[in-house]
């Protein structure tokens, strides 16, 4: 029986969600849990490789263990989060078909992007929000995102070092919430390049700030050239919110 997990995360200690031998990896300390926890070999596979610093509520991963658990799945979050560091938590656990798999059947994918726009950092959001002091202008960016909106060649918006065989990507919805001095990008898409997410969140800020208009988006779109967007936005301030499978 292949098991899909619900994860959420602070990526704060972390190198990402991919293990790698430059730091402590989400997906390595899951990993060494389950090794302790159940009676069997078994295969991960995470639906998203979320880069060091970024935070997850919905990250999904395939769990398919070599016989069946001597756990019941239902208590299987429970038993995880028992043994699991405190800032990674198992939120749900669910059987799969057998055919199933966590990056290829996904639909879309929903991120959240925090920015503290307000003239003095706040130590209590600090963690999770990129700090702009200067007054940003939601309206203009508000304008500005409804043009990512649609299916777009977004190689202006792609950090050098992605392996994606195409830039071609679809934005289903991209609006901004404000709440107070706390604004929140939020983004729906069928796939996401690399860094694509900070990197509009940073465009979106110099249309707050005066630096580029709001027309201007679809032309940078064309353009596919990185130089004419925004520069990428901290890590930190990056929630993978939720993966849709239907």
């Amino acid at each position: 029986m292949g098991i899909l997990l619900t994860i959420a995360y602070d990526g704060t200690n972390y190198c990402g969600w991919q293990e790698q031998d430059n730091g402590i990896s989400i997906c390595g300390t899951l990993k060494a849990t389950l090794a302790a926890v159940l009676d069997c070999p078994f295969g991960l596979t995470g639906a998203s490789r979320t880069d060091a610093g970024v935070h997850a509520l919905g990250q999904r991963a395939h769990l398919v263990p070599a016989a069946a658990l001597k756990i019941p799945l239902n208590r299987l979050p429970q038993v995880l989060n028992s043994a699991l560091p405190k800032d990674i938590a198992i939120r749900a656990a669910e059987a799969v078909p057998d055919d199933f798999h966590p990056i290829w059947d996904a639909k879309s994918k929903t991120y959240s992007y925090k920015i503290h726009n307000e003239p003095h950092r706040n130590p209590l959001i600090w963690p999770y929000s990129a700090f702009i002091p200067s007054k940003l202008d939601l309206a203009a960016m508000q304008e500005a995102a409804q043009h990512f909106v649609g299916e777009h060649d977004f190689a202006a918006f792609c950090a050098a070092g992605g392996s994606a065989k195409t830039t071609i990507r679809k934005i289903y919805f991209l609006n901004i919430i404000a709440n107070g001095g706390l604004l929140e990008i939020r983004v729906n898409g069928n796939g996401f390049l690399y860094n694509m997410v900070r990197i509009i969140a940073g465009t979106l800020v110099d249309v707050g700030l005066g630096k580029i208009k709001p027309e201007d988006i679809p032309d940078i779109i064309r353009t596919k050239k990185r130089i004419k967007a925004g520069k990428t936005m901290p890590a930190k301030g990056l929630t993978l919110l939720e993966i849709f499978y239907a």
